[in-house]
């Protein structure tokens, strides 16, 4: 099951690095940076089952896991004005966070997996990941609007420089 769920991390993560190499190349808007939290939160119905159930101190551990590592990804997502348009910023550094955060959640899980049930240590990763995603989304989106009235002031030939 660990190895399993491993190879479903692996992909995922692929996946992310392709959408996210993408991306760099259409302008992006506000639905784009809200909605994966949102899809994402879905897979918080596991939790309805009591093996994927996680303790209190688990659910902190994990979502402050979390919020640690959406540190690195807010540092490297940035929004740059081009053609009139807001476009996500291509960052080298990005790919190599992914694949680190990658490699230490496998260190952990596979680590974890002799003390944790295989279910709760699923609801954990969940968690940590939902940790990360959520206020890495939120700056995105502060970043994004901030970058947003800019652009809308500049087009009214209004240059007040905005903090």
């Amino acid at each position: 099951m660990v190895i399993a769920s491993t190879l479903v991390a692996i992909f995922m993560a692929s996946f992310i690095l392709v959408i996210r190499m993408k991306a760099a190349d259409k302008p992006t808007n506000a639905k784009k940076i809200i909605l994966p939290p949102f899809f994402m939160s879905t897979g918080a119905l596991m939790f309805i089952f009591p093996m994927f159930r996680v303790t209190g101190a688990e659910l902190l551990e994990a979502l402050i896991a979390g919020m640690i590592f959406s540190i690195l990804l807010i540092k490297t997502s940035k929004f740059e004005i081009r053609d009139d348009h807001i476009y996500l910023k291509r960052s080298k550094a990005f790919a190599f966070i992914i694949i680190g955060l990658l490699i230490i959640r496998i260190a952990m899980k596979i680590y974890l997996s002799s003390s944790i049930d295989v279910g709760q240590l699923g609801g954990m990763f969940w968690i940590l990941a939902f940790g990360m995603i959520v206020p890495w989304r939120i700056a995105m989106y502060t970043s994004y609007k901030k970058l947003e009235r800019k652009l809308h002031n500049d087009r009214l030939g209004n240059t007040t420089i905005l903090n």
